[in-house]
């Protein structure tokens, strides 16, 4: 069997061999010549596979690992007979671990008030809002839980629409799918309506997909005031992200949220396994990121958490040099979620 891997996919160098003779490819270059030979892909966002990529193609089976998978052609995947499997769940607690560090640093530069007073609204509870649900809670937030589709399967009693957290929430958080049809279409869900309609200026976070949510509105939101602040770390048109917003935002990221090493040892891990399974192999994989060496742990719970993770760090980096976007993700340094 032959595979072609996207090269910043961690801990695969010595793993996937066992399944086959591998091919490494920087994600956003690998081409219709690299797959045509190829039996099997492993890829994250940045490989965009549809029928200009896999026309002619021997391909069956393409494992993504992503939560996501709007970079995937589902309908032509399913025409062409090629099978795929995303990684759902894989790094919902690095996202998870993401908000709460977001909120503690504002906390502490005395930008956002002690979050046992905050009301957080969720837009999105799927396998990461879950998470970022339970963090928060432990927190000791007051959340709103909003997920049309979810209230429509389960009653709406546990949840709250948007019209709620528009009036109620301190903090909004997105962590929706992208879709672009059906009656839950999410692209551009977060529009100029939707922050016109905000009453306590609240923080707005957006850690999961960038075209959730409308960045003209969002920067006049924020030049208006309807926006209290803003922490983007999904963008529209990355890696050709806003300049404007970038430099309006309290915190700005290059799309790693998920990029805790245990998120990703999970989605190389869960990758690996659906290629095995798929061909029938018989390998099962475990990955393990490395262990934290050198920190003494800080006493202090809220030092503590920000010495596992600081978001600040990312968005000098990204602030500084905003057109080293994919360089930042892909030369990200090693981050655990907890010690």
């Amino acid at each position: 069997m032959r595979l072609v891997i996207d090269d910043k996919i961690p801990y695969i160098r010595g793993l996937a061999e066992q399944l086959g003779e591998t091919v490494y490819r920087p994600g956003a270059e690998i081409s219709a010549d690299d797959v045509s030979s190829a039996d099997a892909l492993i890829i994250r966002t940045r490989t965009h596979c549809d029928e200009k990529l896999l026309q002619g193609s021997r391909v069956r089976f393409i494992a993504t690992a992503t939560i996501g998978f709007d970079h995937l052609d589902t309908r032509y995947l399913q025409q062409a007979g090629i099978s795929w499997a995303n990684c759902p769940g894989c790094n919902a607690r690095s996202v998870a671990q993401y908000v709460e560090s977001t909120l503690l640093a504002l906390f502490q530069e005395g930008r956002l008030p002690d979050p046992h007073s905050l009301c957080v609204g969720i837009v999105g509870v799927g396998h990461v809002g879950s998470a970022v649900a339970r963090v928060l809670h432990e927190l000791g937030c007051r959340l709103l839980l909003c997920d049309p589709p979810r209230a429509e399967r389960e009653g709406a009693a546990a949840f709250a629409d948007l019209a709620t957290l528009t009036r109620e929430a301190d903090v909004i958080t997105c962590h929706t799918p992208l879709t672009t049809t059906g009656p839950h279409a999410t692209y551009h869900l977060i529009d100029a309506a939707f922050f016109a309609a905000l009453r306590r200026h609240p923080l707005f976070i957006n850690s999961g997909r960038g075209e959730v949510v409308d960045t003209a509105a969002l920067l006049q939101a924020l030049a208006d005031g309807q926006v209290g602040e803003a922490v983007i770390d999904t963008w529209e048109n990355e890696p050709r992200i806003s300049l404007p917003l970038l430099e309006r935002v309290a915190i700005g990221t290059p799309h790693i949220a998920g990029y805790s090493a245990d998120g990703k040892a999970n989605g190389t891990q869960m990758a690996l396994n659906a290629v095995a399974r798929f061909f029938g192999l018989p390998q099962t994989f475990q990955v393990s990121p490395p262990a934290l060496t050198g920190l003494t742990p800080e006493h202090d719970p809220l030092r503590r958490k920000l010495q596992l993770y600081d978001p600040r760090r990312d968005s000098q980096a990204l602030k500084a040099h905003p057109e080293q976007f994919e360089y930042l993700r892909g030369h990200y340094p090693l981050r655990r979620e907890h010690f």
